[in-house]
């Protein structure tokens, strides 16, 4: 209604660079009015999350990585490793669990794909685990967002438990890692409905993960989707016409570019 875009991009040189999120106004052919909602984000070329996502309750969530920082993934003072939650103006809301500060958790490596179980507050976060250098490969999570919650890295990973540190209800070991995350909300593939699904690039696919209905918190079952090849699968949405959109990203460096790379597929429901 208002026709505000956000956006996050990095910018700066590869030895000092930041993430900024700015807020345009769509005047259809043109945007206009650019707005800096909130600046000097951490950021590297790996590991710097660069997810947006509004939640039920009007805020915007941002997703940072620790940018080859992992010890300040447990400080939170500083915004490396974390899940923000600030107001669309970019003010802090008053009611975020620690006073003056646009953290809503921490402890995180790189989370990559954010959104809520359709009706409910509950908060589904992928993330990428280590890469070998900084810990063993593997341990790619999914996570249940809290409040307030911290959720272990680098103190844990994999499948380990630390008291006071949330553990993943999913871990992926080796790694698929995950780039993005959405609930699917129309009835347009009725199968498809309240399931979770995120693209992986080093999986080269897209997840499928279904939860209970009475209790989204316990997962049933997870599965790649045997149709989807087409290499790395960076980003996912729903679109209004409740068909499913998926990018690829096979020129990044990482992937085996294929002919007229890189593309935007559609997902329809098949009679």
């Amino acid at each position: 209604e208002n026709k505000f875009i956000y956006i996050r991009y990095a910018y700066g040189s590869s030895d000092k660079m930041s993430v900024k999120v700015v807020r345009f106004k769509d005047e259809g052919e043109k945007l206009s009015d650019e707005k800096t909602i909130i600046d000097g984000l951490p950021a590297e070329r790996y590991h710097a999350g660069c997810r947006l996502r509004f939640g039920p309750d009007g805020k915007l969530y941002i997703t940072t990585g620790d940018a080859g920082e992992r010890k300040l993934a447990q400080d939170i003072n500083t915004l490396y490793g974390k899940i923000l939650r600030i107001n669309p103006d970019g003010t802090i809301p008053a009611d975020n669990p620690f006073p003056d500060n646009p953290v809503w958790s921490y402890g995180h490596r790189n989370p990559q794909g954010i959104d809520w179980y359709p009706g409910t507050d509950i908060l589904f976060s992928t993330e990428h685990g280590p890469s070998g250098f900084d810990g063993p490969g593997g341990g790619d999570e999914v996570n249940i967002i809290v409040r307030g919650g911290n959720y272990g890295w680098p103190v844990v990973s994999h499948r380990e438990i630390k008291e006071g540190m949330i553990s993943p209800v999913l871990e992926f070991t080796p790694a698929i890692a995950p780039a993005s995350g959405m609930f699917y909300r129309s009835d347009s593939i009725p199968q498809f409905k309240n399931n979770y699904f995120f693209g992986c690039l080093r999986g080269s696919g897209i997840m499928r993960v279904v939860m209970d209905k009475s209790d989204p918190s316990n997962i049933l079952s997870n599965e790649m989707l045997a149709e989807v090849n087409f290499g790395r699968i960076r980003d996912i949405a729903q679109g209004p016409d409740g068909a499913i959109y998926f990018s690829t990203s096979n020129r990044d460096g990482r992937g085996r570019v294929r002919e007229g790379d890189d593309k935007i597929y559609k997902i329809i429901r098949n009679d």
